[in-house]
């Protein structure tokens, strides 16, 4: 499937792609479209207001694990789902008009991933919640870069955060992970990722054409 307007996952620096993950709307061709140092990771699409469906989001996120875990890595600044743009001219603005915010976030984002913790405790709860909250995200944040607080959307959730971990530094909080469920075998460790660090460098623009 194509269409005449641009759906965008995120921005690189500028540099050729090979994506074997279909995009959102199934979409099997992923390209760049490139201003001077930067590009941003597109599919075509045939509306301006794509649905939100759970194989959408995924596509959105596969398309952009794939871009930044590819080879040896590389730093991708992620866009939220439903950026879409017009045209490759109103796109190449936006990264015109960008470029030293790009600039600065993918210096941020390189080298590092996402990765998320949400921890739930048992139905009958867990004695001295806020001590146990404390040893873990301190066991944690000791092999993390920065971490972000989540809402805890839920009477069992004890945490759940977002770190930035380096990936030279992946095995070692795997590690720390571990080490929670081994302290803490009452509790639910639930660990998601690789994501493209949208809790840290997310870029927010308005898709205008």
């Amino acid at each position: 499937m194509s269409g005449d307007k641009i759906y965008a996952y995120g921005v690189i620096e500028a540099d050729s792609i090979d994506v074997s993950t279909d995009g959102v709307e199934g979409e099997s061709d992923v390209y760049t479209v490139s201003h001077r140092t930067h590009a941003a990771v597109v599919s075509d699409i045939d509306t301006l207001d794509p649905e939100e469906s759970d194989e959408n989001a995924r596509a959105h996120d596969d398309v952009l694990r794939e871009v930044m875990t590819a080879g040896d890595g590389r730093a991708v600044v992620p866009m939220r789902f439903g950026m879409v743009f017009e045209s490759e001219r109103a796109l190449k603005n936006v990264l015109r008009n960008s470029r030293a915010e790009l600039t600065g976030s993918l210096r941020r984002a390189a080298g590092h991933e996402e990765v998320g913790i949400k921890v739930l405790v048992p139905e009958d709860g867990v004695a001295d919640a806020d001590s146990v909250r404390e040893s873990i995200e301190t066991e944690l944040a000791d092999h993390a870069a920065d971490v972000a607080d989540g809402d805890l959307f839920s009477d069992r959730l004890l945490l759940n955060n977002s770190y930035l971990v380096e990936r030279d530094e992946r095995e070692s909080f795997d590690d720390a992970v571990d080490a929670v469920r081994e302290a803490h075998p009452d509790l639910t460790v639930q660990y998601s990722g690789p994501w493209a660090p949208y809790s840290f460098v997310d870029f927010h623009i308005k898709a205008e054409a």
